[in-house]
């Protein structure tokens, strides 16, 4: 067999998270899920670490890992979050890379990614070789092993960059064959000038590098590449399968049809490409058209006969080069008519301005502490990747040579290292790839700024933030409201900034509505209480208490006292400030308890200024997802009467509106809106009950159908799914419990008409190992030994097949 297939996925999503938080915060425009990464984990990875092959009935016959049988990487801080928040897919993509090995010779599917997706010939020496070194540690954290090849963010290289990585022992990288200049045979004098995408993709070439090391690179089809991503390839598995054939010649040689995409393309940008992705792959190895390989396997048994020079300062997404990061290009996404990208070039030069400033006072602070500045940060990572105790001690044990710092020298020293860090995350290639630099990529890069410019703050006294802004006011916003950069930095980015004083304010505010343990978990924050005294006057609530804040990832920690007052909805107020003596402390609690009890609000705004000063806090000091939830309590009594108000209007209404019905009238707006949140909050309800009411159930559906009623289909189905996943996850424990499939299976009957968007990846997984493990033996039993419940058991089980679609025989 001389025809080999790969094809590669770059898998990644630009970090997200709140820098002073180290979580990602409630993202709306991504309902029903929290966030974006979630939304797009729901889509696209976990369905890709379970994908369904099925047959012409479109009945799923089997279910497999693409990531095992695929070219793949992940960016470091997409599979960081995966780790915390989706534990059971991270590991099914960690297990894929294990069992790729086996298959392909011993090389891994899995490739490493520079770390945080930073366009690499636009960056200085020192950043490109701690990304480099980064997203080789993370990966060896990560797979267990060596990687072999390395993504760079957009294919974006230079040959510096490819020096870099052969120097740490990478052997291979991807690029677009728009990236080839010039070919010729190993040894040959004359060079083929290979520009406009002319190079043949089915082989490897070597490109000789400045340090007189070499790269293996592969470049992919463009064409089959394009049609995957925007010419609806993925719409039939055989159809894409036949497509990668198209690519061979009929030449007798080994010939390696390869393409590159997102990964994202199958799942989240194309529903079920993954599906298609599977069925090619599948289809590829059942009919013998090819042998799948990953890019270690081929490169070993066909090392590169030709050599290629390459376009530097070139990408796959910019015909300009790297001009999209860092002027006008002409390159974007769309936009309103009259939009420019002209931001790009000062937003760049003020962040390489920045990066060059923090540079200095890195380099500086680290000499005066006896510490080699940047061999420590490039093992920072070793750090960032397991934060605890050990951890941090071993690193100093490594970089101090033998200096015994003291706690609050470490202090300082981490927050320097931890500069560096955010001021690597300003340069995630997001934050200029888009239209506006009011867009969330571009806010989120400016958050990691400010965080860098408050440490810088912190470790020197030093205030750069002025100059930022000012340097940003040559960044025009293309929305008038904005102006520049530095009214959106002004309005966007500085009111998230936070230091353990507002840390412990959210946590004071809260802790009216949450029952806090005595030792706490908040984000990236560590919460002691000490003393925490509640008092209650009808509505009116407070909370004074003392607690010690400690930042878990640079050891930093301050007593703080507070006292925080509730009058009822969303007015709330208090002060929180350096922890106040004993003495001090009994004294404003008496006061405060005096004045309390006589709903006294001046005065009591008047001991928050005796004793807190300008330390004071409010409702919109709580952190963005905090925020939501108190909302929702302080508004739920609210919303229990404008439900029964509804139900009222819709009770004393509801023979007139029979009659309408019955004579073909529409019902006036108000009525079908009030219905229809009625039954909207209803069915939420059963379906988020202990024990579902089916009947109840089916009344509300059958309801729902009749008027017909506009409810909220997608967050209906979003509840109905996680229940069946609950449902199914309790049978797995025990499979026995016949009772549970007949409960689904009733489900399904009775939410059919609705049509939900109804999400049953885990459902279907759990069913499809049960039916090749436990249903056998139970069909065995019934039709062998005339089991009575084994006989119940699979009739049920077969009928839920006819939901999942899923061949059971």
């Amino acid at each position: 067999m001389n025809r080999y297939v790969c094809v590669h996925g770059h898998f990644y999503q630009p970090p997200r998270e709140n820098p002073w938080l180290e979580e990602i915060e409630i993202q709306d425009s991504a309902y029903p899920y929290h966030d974006w990464n979630e939304r797009i984990m729901i889509e696209c990875y976990a369905p890709n670490a379970a994908s369904r092959i099925l047959d012409h009935e479109h009945k799923i016959i089997n279910i497999v890992n693409n990531y095992a049988r695929m070219s793949f990487n992940f960016g470091p801080t997409l599979l960081s979050w995966m780790q915390r928040k989706m534990p059971h897919a991270y590991a099914m993509i960690l297990e894929a890379d294990r069992e790729s090995r086996k298959k392909y010779s011993g090389h891994g599917s899995a490739l490493a990614q520079v770390y945080n997706h930073m366009i690499m010939p636009l960056a200085d020496s020192r950043d490109k070789r701690t990304q480099i070194i980064w997203g080789i540690r993370d990966f060896e954290y990560r797979f267990q092993r060596r990687p072999e090849g390395m993504w760079l963010a957009e294919t974006a290289v230079d040959l510096e960059t490819l020096d870099l990585m052969a120097e740490q022992g990478i052997a291979f990288t991807i690029l677009s064959p728009y990236q080839a200049l010039a070919v010729r045979q190993l040894e040959a004098k004359e060079w083929v000038d290979s520009r406009g995408g002319k190079i043949d993709p089915k082989m490897p070439y070597r490109c000789g590098l400045p340090s007189g090391k070499s790269m293996a690179i592969f470049f992919y089809d463009g064409p089959i590449s394009r049609d995957i991503a925007f010419g609806g390839l993925l719409n039939n598995g055989e159809g894409f399968a036949r497509r990668l054939m198209e690519g061979f010649t009929g030449e007798a040689v080994p010939q390696l049809m390869h393409i590159a995409t997102d990964g994202e393309t199958y799942g989240h940008h194309h529903g079920y490409g993954e599906m298609a992705l599977s069925y090619c792959m599948n289809f590829l190895e059942e009919k013998g058209l090819a042998r799948l390989t990953v890019y270690g396997e081929y490169l070993e048994r066909f090392p590169p006969t030709h050599e290629v020079k390459i376009v530097e300062n070139s990408s796959w997404s910019c015909v300009h080069g790297v001009e999209r990061w860092r002027s006008d290009c002409g390159c974007h996404t769309g936009g309103r008519q009259g939009w420019t990208q002209a931001w790009r070039q000062p937003l760049r030069e003020t962040l390489d301005w920045l990066r060059d400033e923090l540079a200095h006072l890195f380099e500086k602070e680290m000499c005066a502490a006896g510490m080699t500045a940047w061999p420590a940060r490039d093992r920072y990572i070793d750090v960032a990747l397991n934060r605890n105790e050990q951890t941090v001690a071993a690193f100093f044990a490594e970089h101090a040579g033998g200096i015994i710092f003291l706690p609050e020298q470490k202090v300082r020293l981490l927050k320097l290292l931890e500069m560096q860090r955010q001021a690597m995350l300003m340069y995630t290639s997001c934050g200029w790839f888009f239209n506006e630099v009011s867009g969330i990529e571009t806010v989120q890069i400016l958050h990691y700024a400010c965080r860098a410019l408050q440490l810088a703050r912190e470790i020197s006294g030093k205030d750069l933030e002025p100059e930022l802004i000012s340097r940003l006011q040559a960044a025009k916003s293309n929305i008038d409201a904005f102006g520049t950069a530095a009214e959106v930095y002004r309005r966007l980015v500085q009111p998230a900034a936070l230091d353990l004083r507002r840390v412990a304010a959210h946590y004071a505010i809260s802790s009216l509505f949450t029952d806090y343990d005595e030792e706490s978990s908040l984000y990236c924050y560590t919460v002691k209480r000490h003393r925490c005294d509640r008092l209650e006057l009808g509505k009116q609530n407070a909370v004074l208490g003392r607690i010690s804040v400690c930042a878990n990832i640079t050891g930093e920690a301050q007593d703080v006292s507070f006292a925080i007052f509730h009058f009822g909805d969303h007015n709330l107020i208090g002060g929180v400030r350096e922890s106040l003596p004993d003495d001090v402390f009994s004294a404003m609690e008496e006061k405060i308890r005096a004045v309390f009890q006589r709903s006294d609000i001046t005065a009591i705004t008047a001991l928050i200024d005796e004793y807190f000063g300008n330390h004071k806090y409010s409702f919109w000091s709580l952190f963005r997802d905090e925020q939501r939830a108190v909302l929702h309590k302080i508004l739920t009594s609210t919303m229990e009467e404008i439900e029964q108000s509804f139900r009222q209007i819709n009770e004393h209404h509801y023979p007139v509106l029979r009659v309408m019905k019955s004579a073909g009238l529409p019902l006036p707006k108000i009525f079908s809106t009030t219905l229809g949140f009625i039954h909207n909050t209803d069915l939420l309800r059963s379906l988020e009950s202990s024990e579902i009411d089916v009947e109840r159930l089916r009344a509300l559906v059958e309801a729902v159908r009749e008027w017909p009623l506009e409810i909220d289909r997608q967050m209906i189905g979003f509840v109905a799914g996680r229940w069946f996943n609950e449902c199914m996850e309790a049978f797995v424990q025990n499979p026995d419990r016949n009772e549970l499939l007949q409960l689904m299976e009733q489900m399904f009957i009775v939410l059919e008409p609705l049509g939900l968007p109804l999400r049953l990846w885990s459902v279907q997984n759990a069913y499809f190992d049960l039916s090749r493990h436990i249903y056998p033996a139970k069909q065995w039993r019934a039709e062998k030994h005339a089991d009575a419940f084994a006989a119940e058991w699979v009739e049920t089980f077969e009928s839920l097949s006819r939901f999942l679609r899923i061949r059971t025989a």
